[in-house]
């Protein structure tokens, strides 16, 4: 999964251990978020938003994502 999680960082001229620290989790986290080798929570993803004043839209692209035909049937 793409993040803007990157850009936010270097704009606060935060190190990815300074984020880890912030939102409760270790740096090899962050980087494995940032290079897409680990999706994070919807917990982590939300405390990682919230640090960063956005919303996890705007932090995290879901546009990979595809919503079926099915399920609208259920939701109208």
């Amino acid at each position: 999964m793409n993040t803007h999680i990157p850009e936010l960082r270097k704009a606060r001229r935060m190190s990815q251990q300074e984020l880890a620290d912030a939102v409760g989790v270790t740096r090899q986290t962050i980087t494995s978020i940032e290079v897409g080798k680990y999706t994070a929570s919807l917990e982590l993803a939300y405390k990682i938003a919230r640090f960063f004043e956005k919303s996890i839209e705007e932090v995290f692209d879901f546009s990979h994502l595809e919503v079926s035909d099915h399920a609208d049937a259920t939701h109208p």
